[in-house]
């Protein structure tokens, strides 16, 4: 008998390798669907993966890939925007054609990722966008379970990895909305209750915040960054003025490292009021557990190329 099959959007990023990963080891075929098949050659070699080049906007497209699937997890999300509506499409248009497919289709399990403090009143366009997609999943009438985590963390991250690049560089590191707090999640407790959630039937119609064991303001966890890969750089808290002038610099820079959008964000605090969800039976990882392991390696590196030069 062939395992149950689970169609993953957004399989090929940071949070979907972990989230595939962990489906196969529980004994789950994966499909997912990419733009490009080379987005997602690190998922090429497990086992019971299949990934297809498809456009998942195309409703009959998707129509396609959810039909004969026993679930679908949707992890597909932007921070920022290439181009004005990019959030829309991404957030709010995507989860309607998706319910629409399952309806079609009959597939009636949807796990789908959204953000902590998503809503209709969010001080930001993307929290608003999150918010819009959780109201169509809720009244969609399947049997859902929304995610919604605080900035994830782990090997491959664009949050803490960021700061590590920044603090290579010998200046001082202007820093805006300093005083911004973020309780992160681990990815691969993240992963895990996903997976969790799809044999679980008493997560149906249930939303979920995620987050760490501790919160964290962001000038601690720049900080705290700076301490692990060795460069302690000098932080230059800005306040709120110099702050929306940094974003609106860095936002037309290639890579959009901050933007106006990210920090009216951050001007909520990105953290859980209760304990991580019992359901899912285990405790989540604290940052200091994890980052050392993958951040101190530049420092590594940093005294290794030092030793070799002394060689010389």
């Amino acid at each position: 008998m062939s395992p149950p099959t689970v169609l993953v959007l957004g399989g090929s990023g940071f949070v979907g390798r972990y989230v595939v990963g962990r489906l196969v080891a529980s004994g789950w075929r994966v499909v997912v669907p990419t733009r490009r098949r080379e987005r997602a050659k690190h998922l090429l070699l497990l086992p019971t993966v299949d990934v297809i080049e498809a456009d998942v906007h195309d409703p009959s497209t998707l129509q396609q890939l959810v039909s004969g699937v026993a679930a679908v997890v949707n992890l597909v999300g932007i921070l920022n925007e290439s181009r004005r509506g990019g959030f829309e499409l991404a957030h709010v248009e995507l989860p309607r054609k998706l319910v629409a497919a399952c309806r079609a289709t009959g597939v009636s399990r949807l796990l789908h990722m959204s953000a902590l403090n998503a809503g209709p009143d969010g001080p930001s366009r993307y929290l608003r966008s999150k918010g819009e997609g959780e109201r169509l999943v809720e009244a969609s009438g399947l049997g859902w379970t929304i995610f919604r985590p605080s900035v994830i963390f782990g090997r491959e991250d664009s949050f803490l990895n960021m700061f590590a690049r920044l603090e290579r560089l010998p200046i001082v590191m202007p820093l805006a909305c300093p005083h911004a707090r973020f309780q992160p999640v681990f990815i691969g407790d993240v992963a895990r209750a996903f997976t969790h959630s799809l044999e679980d039937d008493r997560t149906h119609g249930k939303r979920y915040n995620l987050c760490g064991p501790k919160d964290y303001s962001l000038r601690e966890l720049v900080a705290y960054v700076g301490e692990l890969t060795g460069y302690n750089r000098p932080l230059l808290p800005l306040g709120p003025a110099l702050s929306k002038v940094q974003a609106t610099l860095l936002e037309h820079l290639p890579g959009t490292l901050m933007s106006r959008d990210n920090l009216a964000s951050m001007q909520l605090p990105n953290v859980c009021t209760g304990s991580f969800p019992t359901v899912f039976g285990f405790e989540p990882t604290p940052l200091e557990a994890v980052a050392p392991e993958y951040l101190a390696a530049g420092m590594r590196d940093r005294y290794a190329g030092l030793r070799a030069h002394g060689r010389h």
